[in-house]
């Protein structure tokens, strides 16, 4: 059939079904009972920023703060070194501000300004989760829509299967570990979804050509060549990618951690999904050659010649 060296990928299908299921039974469940960690962004909170006039110490900021009874801040730099923005799901107090400025002044010798107070409301967390959730939604259906025109109906099914599956794998990671949803972390899952479809279009495009360019072979041994043939870029791409995002989940700071973890497994589970999760789809499905075929021409009518 080929030349290239051709991995048995369809070998493990069934295993990697079975992983499949379990990771989404688990993030479901995770789903259902802990529910996910909101965080300011959905939840409504304060804002307090703070000016130093040196570089403070953030772990400093954040013991002080603990030990005055905020133990829910979050603090991180905003915009230099030497302004800091503190994060609190605290109910709204116009004299918060002044309270927190004093509990950081005390053993500070440099002097401290407090340079805003502000409140989110809890209305607005809710109108950007409902948003976020019909956008990501929309995305989908757009995703599914797509790709039915672009290949075919059943490719379009595989296609949003493992976005599904990594959308919710993603989600399940966070409810699981109870770690902070906010607005960037919902920016991590739609790149995700980007991300994941990237791949599975690459990967889809190369099944249907095989399917029509390979006379001999069964669905089993299309799949295993085209994902050989895919698999030195999807390795190469996500490797880099990787790369990236754990230098910005190290060193980013905490204002984006966890957009960068949201990414590193996103792309981690996305690489996977394009491999199995897609192309076990079109074999349950019963992708065929006859489903590529393109129509027939009415007879005396030349037939052009596939490159």
């Amino acid at each position: 059939m080929t030349t290239e060296k051709i991995y048995n990928f369809m070998r493990l299908r069934k295993l990697a079904a079975a992983l499949s299921i379990a990771l989404l039974l688990i993030s479901i469940a995770s789903l259902a009972i802990n529910g996910l960690k909101f965080g300011l962004d959905f939840t409504g909170g304060s804002l307090i920023e703070v000016g130093y006039q040196q570089e403070p110490d953030l772990n400093s900021i954040r013991d002080k703060l603990q030990n005055a009874g905020y133990d829910d801040a979050v603090v991180q730099t905003f915009g230099s070194p030497v302004d800091i923005l503190i994060r609190m799901g605290v109910a709204h107090d116009p004299e918060l501000g002044d309270h927190v400025l004093q509990a950081l002044q005390s053993g500070e010798a440099q002097e401290l300004t407090l340079r805003r107070n502000e409140f989110v409301g809890a209305q607005v967390g809710e109108e950007l989760r409902e948003q976020g959730g019909l956008g990501m939604l929309l995305a989908l259906f757009m995703v599914m829509v797509y790709v039915a025109f672009r290949f075919q109906l059943k490719f379009s099914i595989g296609a949003v299967a493992a976005l599904a599956h990594d959308v919710l794998i993603v989600l399940g990671f966070f409810s699981l570990l109870q770690l902070d949803f906010d607005l960037t972390v919902l920016a991590a899952i739609l790149a995700v979804i980007g991300y994941s479809l990237n791949d599975t279009i690459v990967v889809s495009d190369r099944i249907r050509e095989n399917y029509r360019k390979l006379r001999k072979g069964d669905a089993l041994e299309i799949m295993n060549v085209s994902l050989s043939q895919t698999l030195g870029r999807t390795l190469v791409t996500s490797l880099t990618t990787l790369l990236v995002l754990v230098a910005l989940a190290v060193f980013g700071g905490e204002m984006i951690f966890g957009f960068a973890v949201a990414l590193l497994v996103g792309v981690g589970v996305g690489t996977y999904s394009s491999i199995y999760v897609a192309a076990n789809v079109l074999v349950m499905l019963g992708l065929c050659k006859e489903d590529l075929l393109p129509p027939e021409k009415p007879e005396g009518e030349e037939v052009d010649e596939m490159p």
